[in-house]
């Protein structure tokens, strides 16, 4: 009887310790538990009874998050949507398992249905806004599938891509996928981006499309859909014209010309600093700017920049003015070579004067500048006098025009007095 007692209130002192074993128990359980194949056969069975009818499949998708557990199986979620079912590494389905005929594969191959399509995965993300992540990593690895799906497979996920692009859902990032080797080699990547950029640009526009790709340092590497052996401005912009994308082909082409501009620049920057001869400079800046199309307004911005650049400037205002009119006398014959237009000199005029007023040491330098440029027969009083009439910019205008006011007034008494002249002449 004792031992029976005894034996008894230890159990009743150790149940403590089976809660916690019990608790063991369960979450060795949960780990087990880690199997889709149930979590499949309820959306297929879902997707199966909704079909075609994608408000009624966006409700049960709703309604289900409820009972199923989206967090853990977010990849089966997205596969099943999008495939019909669980996909295999390389984008075959799983053949032991469930799968539905209702799917973004299956469904018509149109912008239409591929819009309301994507109206599904907005209002389910939207919903379930942790599944964000796992959606994004889903269309990045479906992109690399590609080669496993059939073309109307690919070209349905192309518009989709597009459209949740549009929508913000997803990030342009993504496109990252596509620059894969081998994707790349088959012309894959091409064509997809082709369908992709077509329903992004439906959508929106080309500078909404553009901002999309600059914010995640996408805009320099569209080159990149294509093999290095074509990798050419020129292959790009007949590709992507030829398919209807003649925005998409400018907005590379400029984006070409940028990155061959800030290329120029260093180089230019990098030769002043070394101290080459100007005749040299002069030499090869005409050569580039052949090759590269460039205008000479454009150039002598480019120039411009280069010289600013290429120096060291000093912190004490009254020092830099010193400083700066030395530094462009000795570079007044690569600025005169580039200015033989009066819209290059009118270029050359704001670029001073955008110049002076972003670099707040320089604003009492401009009118100096100016002049020394002037006499170095860089500047016609045509440009200043035009600059000063009416073709300056608004930033710190007041001020410049204050500072030029007399030097306008000395070229205009000098061209009446010149007018005169040649009057008394006839």
């Amino acid at each position: 009887m004792s031992f029976r007692v005894s034996f008894m209130n230890n159990q009743k002192q150790q149940k403590p310790t089976l809660t916690g074993q019990r608790f063991k128990t369960r979450k060795r359980d949960e780990k087990e538990r880690f199997d889709p194949t149930q979590f499949q056969e309820s959306i297929v069975q879902g997707l199966n009874q909704t079909g075609t009818d994608l408000e009624a499949v966006a409700k049960f998708l709703d309604a289900s998050g409820a009972k199923l557990d989206y967090r853990r199986y977010a990849e089966t979620l997205f596969d099943i949507l999008v495939a019909g079912g669980m996909l295999a590494p390389g984008g075959t389905l799983s053949d032991d398992m469930t799968r539905t005929e209702f799917c973004l594969f299956t469904a018509q191959e149109d912008l239409e249905t591929m819009q309301a399509y994507a109206q599904v995965f907005n209002k389910l993300i939207r919903r379930y806004k942790y599944l964000e992540k796992g959606f994004e990593e889903e269309i990045k690895k479906l992109l690399l599938f590609l080669k496993g799906f059939t073309e109307s497979e690919r070209n349905k996920l192309a518009m989709l891509t597009g459209i949740l692009l549009a929508n913000g859902n997803i990030s342009a990032s993504i496109l990252n996928s596509l620059f894969n080797e081998n994707l790349v080699k088959e012309g894959v990547s091409a064509a997809f981006a082709v369908k992709l950029f077509k329903s992004w640009i439906n959508e929106k526009d080309i500078n909404s499309v553009a901002a999309s790709l600059r914010k995640v340092g996408m805009d320099n590497r569209l080159m990149e859909l294509f093999p290095a052996n074509k990798r050419s401005c020129e292959h790009f912009s007949k590709y992507f014209t030829d398919a209807g994308l003649k925005e998409l082909s400018d907005f590379a082409r400029n984006q070409q010309s940028i990155g061959a501009r800030k290329e120029l620049q260093k180089e230019l920057q990098e030769q002043m600093s070394r101290g080459d001869p100007q005749k040299e400079i002069i030499a090869f800046t005409k050569e580039e700017m052949k090759k590269a199309s460039l205008s000479e307004q454009a150039m002598i911005g480019i120039i411009w920049t280069s010289v600013m650049s290429s120096v060291e400037w000093n912190k004490k205002e009254e020092l830099v003015t010193e400083q700066a009119i030395k530094h462009l006398k000795q570079y007044s014959p690569l600025l005169k070579a580039f200015t033989s237009q009066g819209l290059s000199e009118l270029s050359l005029l704001l670029k001073i004067q955008e110049y002076c007023y972003d670099n707040i040491h320089f604003m009492k330098a401009f009118q100096k500048i100016v002049v020394l440029l002037y006499k170095a027969d860089v500047l016609s009083e045509e440009a200043i006098l035009k600059w000063y009439t009416e073709a300056h910019l608004a930033k710190g205008k007041s001020v410049f025009l204050e500072q030029m006011k007399k030097f306008v007034e000395w070229l205009k008494n000098a061209e009446e007095e010149s007018e005169s002249d040649e009057e008394e002449a006839d």
